[in-house]
């Protein structure tokens, strides 16, 4: 058991290598066929992975976004810049979100998924919003953890040192369980009350 100090918590953080990310750069201009595709899906976000044998997106997931209205048919069996940067959304909203809630979060922002000229905003403005939004919110990440993880070292001072640990990283998931079903709900209620079709 790895003792349960700041030091310790920030190189958990560090780990999880939450900073790389798929840049719009990065996304290639040429259209990939499904086995580049997933090539390059899986080699952009195995960082992502938690362990080895995870699979990022794989020929029936994708398959299914597009039966599912979340990602246009393929061109010729190729996917373009745009399938891509809706295929890398899909990824990080369905780790939250049921294929329901992605659907009715989509519909109005992109109108019509097949033509870009709807789009509310350009899905390539979306997709590096999002990219800043998450760093932003991961610069503070650690810190606020260091904090909650102090609040609870406090709670646990009475606790013998042999299980102390144990029970201090016990506390640090189930409060980090709590707070990520707030930010989950509160995501859920605000697709049911504005963008959940009556």
């Amino acid at each position: 058991m790895m003792q349960f100090d700041e030091k310790a918590l920030k190189q958990l953080v560090e780990e999880l290598s939450l900073t790389q990310d798929i840049k719009i750069t990065d996304i290639p201009d040429i259209d990939l066929y499904m086995e580049q595709l997933t090539s390059f899906m899986e080699s952009g976000l195995s960082n992502q992975k938690r362990d080895d044998q995870d699979k990022i997106l794989t020929k029936t997931m994708i398959n299914n976004y597009t039966k599912a209205g979340l990602v246009m048919s393929p061109v010729k069996k190729k996917y373009n810049k745009r399938h891509i940067i809706l295929l890398i959304l899909v990824y990080y909203l369905k780790n939250i979100l049921s294929i329901n809630d992605i659907k009715s979060l989509f519909e109005p922002v992109l109108n019509n998924i097949e033509t870009p000229e709807d789009d509310l905003i350009s899905l390539e403005d979306i997709y590096s919003t999002f990219l800043e939004v998450k760093n932003i919110e991961l610069a503070s990440f650690d810190e606020r953890l260091i904090d909650k993880a102090t609040m609870i070292k406090e709670k646990t001072q009475t606790i013998d040192k042999d299980g102390k640990d144990t029970a201090e990283l016990f506390l640090v998931v189930i409060m980090l369980i709590a707070q990520a079903n707030a930010h989950k709900k509160l995501a859920e209620k605000i697709i049911d009350k504005y963008f959940a079709k009556t």
